[in-house]
């Protein structure tokens, strides 16, 4: 399916994005001693400005953001309103105790609604989202040498099948990495909260929210269609290196839109 978001207006397109911004980013210390990894700079753009820009164009009305470490940068950077997007914060109190899964679950009653679920280490092409922008959909790129991390594989009708932890073991076919991109009907966002209820009331705090998303496409209870993002630029920014490598695909932009008149954008 190629879809053009600019010009789809059906009752399925979703405009209510939730980005999970809690974590420290300590693999991009010295960068974040002060501030979130989202605001880290790519060539003179930070990773969150480039979202909040890449909504825009795409047309959401609303982001809701879980903050913990240095939220008050991000508060300050964005306010409560950018262009046609109104922003709004949830703080995670047990951040720095916590990971992702936490950070999911606190959003159940901020987010009665389909929405596309992002993290804040990625930098993209604003047409990447144009199918992300339906709902029960996830974003994948083909497994290359240089990528690590959770990888799925996908059957012939483009659904995801199956997720692996790890990208070591031997494997035939052709397997993707997961960019950590979703977009979730109400109905799937409504199981997802049941089985995200069981693990944080059983303590399980600390692990990852594709654990659960596994879990319940093995049991037949999610269903998400891979979307490909191998025809355009991302990045997923983890450390030093993976910045100077992002700064590569996206380079410095002429007229450079000040930070601080983004929220007056």
């Amino acid at each position: 399916m190629n879809i053009n978001s600019e010009n789809y207006y059906g009752d399925n397109r979703i405009s209510t994005a939730l980005l999970l911004a809690a974590g420290t980013g300590s693999r991009l210390y010295p960068l974040t001693k002060n501030s979130p990894k989202c605001l880290t700079l790519v060539n003179e753009k930070s990773i969150l400005e480039r979202l909040v820009n890449n909504l825009k164009k795409q047309r959401f009305t609303r982001l809701v953001i879980v903050t913990g470490y240095e939220k008050e940068c991000i508060m300050d950077f964005l306010g409560s309103k950018s262009g046609n997007l109104t922003i709004e914060y949830i703080n995670s109190p047990l951040y720095l105790t916590t990971n992702n899964i936490y950070s999911l679950w606190i959003a159940r009653n901020i987010i009665n609604e389909p929405f596309v679920l992002f993290e804040s280490d990625l930098v993209l092409n604003s047409s990447l989202l144009n199918e992300m922008v339906l709902p029960d959909k996830m974003a994948v790129a083909k497994m290359q040498p240089w990528l690590n991390g959770t990888t799925v594989t996908v059957n012939k009708l483009n659904q995801v099948t199956h997720f692996q932890e790890g990208t070591t073991e031997t494997y035939i076919g052709t397997r993707y990495k997961t960019v950590n991109i979703y977009s979730f009907s109400l109905s799937s966002w409504q199981a997802i909260v049941k089985r995200l209820n069981q693990y944080i009331s059983a303590g399980i705090v600390n692990c990852y929210y594709e654990t659960v998303f596994s879990e319940m496409i093995d049991g037949n209870s999610l269903s998400l269609e891979a979307v490909s993002f191998d025809h355009k630029s991302w990045y997923e920014i983890d450390t030093i290196n993976d910045l100077a490598e992002a700064e590569k695909l996206f380079p410095i932009e002429l007229n450079i839109q000040p930070k601080r008149a983004l929220a007056n954008a």
